[in-house]
């Protein structure tokens, strides 16, 4: 609906995940070296952790794009509520073949398949996204096809992404035997605040050769409210980007975003996030005449919200952060 009105080519913050628009922060390079390391050393098990939103499936998607990946043969189950039968038969229909008599005949199967494809040098890999959901009797199975290998080397790689319970589900002492054989780990942290304004930057040069219309206290503002989550992100300048064009303004003010914030019903995250910090301890002196400081009162409990870098945030006493705290300020600070 806007992205004439921006100079938009395509949406610059939907919610799909495209690689083109991967932007690679530290944590994003190492855990992309990681899987590709994974994919050329043969290493038979990985697990990818990150918290919701963090780029997870977009990461693996620019993986797979690259020509190292190119020879893969691939499964990639990204809903995997699925009973053990249900999931055994979804990795033989990814890798074309036939579903012919029970569960023996489908194993031998896939382990001539393995055979076939490793005599020919062609790598095998199963990717198991939203791995969290999976439960422990799919999770037993995918253990058993790690048995597939020679004296050398696996026959099936296998990683295993999902959010942060797929990390405390691989501790519990049931796990122990699978546990044992993941090879790599790595994970995705959320953004830092200076690195959400690099991203909304980023991606809009992905999809625009004009300037980028968000100013830098309305970056700020997205950072502190997304937490550096950047599926969050993308909702949040999406919103805003569509109120700003509404009011036929072409630059999203911080006032845009606070209102994007409030349709989404998002509140700050009640704890640190990268460099976006919410602390519970008395503030410091507060010079009022600083425009770094606003004074956000709310009910019983002043709030200070310092905005420079990093973003905190001051309860005292501490209540839990709402989204009519920073409104109340923002309206005082432009009244």
């Amino acid at each position: 609906m806007y992205e004439a009105f921006f100079g938009l080519s395509r949406s610059a913050f939907a919610l799909t995940p495209d690689p083109e628009f991967v932007l690679m922060t530290d944590s994003h390079r190492n855990a992309q070296a990681g899987l590709l390391y994974a994919v050329l050393s043969g290493k038979g098990f990985a697990v990818l952790t990150g918290e919701a939103g963090v780029g997870k499936t977009t990461l693996l998607r620019s993986v797979l794009r690259t020509p190292a990946a190119a020879r893969l043969a691939l499964s990639l189950i990204t809903n995997p509520v699925l009973t053990p039968e249900e999931f055994l038969e979804t990795v033989i229909d990814d890798f074309g073949l036939p579903r012919n008599g029970g569960k023996p005949e489908r194993l031998r199967t896939l382990h001539k398949f393995l055979i076939e494809c490793s005599a020919a040098g062609r790598p095998v890999m199963l990717i198991v996204d939203e791995a969290h959901r999976l439960t422990n009797e799919t999770l037993e199975e995918i253990r058993l096809l790690t048995n597939f290998e020679t004296e050398t080397r696996k026959l099936l790689q296998i990683v295993l992404s999902g959010q942060h319970e797929l990390g405390h589900i691989l501790e519990n002492p049931e796990m122990r035997q699978l546990k044992q054989r993941i090879e790599v780990r790595l994970e995705i942290a959320c953004l830092k605040a200076e690195e959400v304004s690099l991203y909304v930057r980023h991606r809009w040069s992905r999809a625009s050769a004009a300037d980028c219309p968000f100013r830098a206290d309305a970056t700020q503002l997205v950072a502190l409210m997304s937490g550096g989550i950047p599926r969050l992100v993308n909702a949040i300048c999406d919103n805003s980007l569509l109120i700003a064009f509404a009011e036929n303004s072409r630059t999203v003010e911080r006032s845009h975003v606070m209102e994007a914030c409030d349709d989404l019903r998002v509140v700050p995250p009640t704890r640190a996030a990268g460099e976006v910090h919410v602390r519970t301890e008395r503030p410091p002196s507060v010079n009022e005449a600083d425009p770094l400081w606003q004074s956000t009162a709310e009910g019983n409990g002043p709030a200070i919200v310092r905005t420079g870098n990093p973003l905190s945030i001051f309860s005292v006493p501490a209540p839990k952060p709402s989204w009519s705290m920073f409104r109340k300020a923002d309206k005082a600070r432009t009244a």
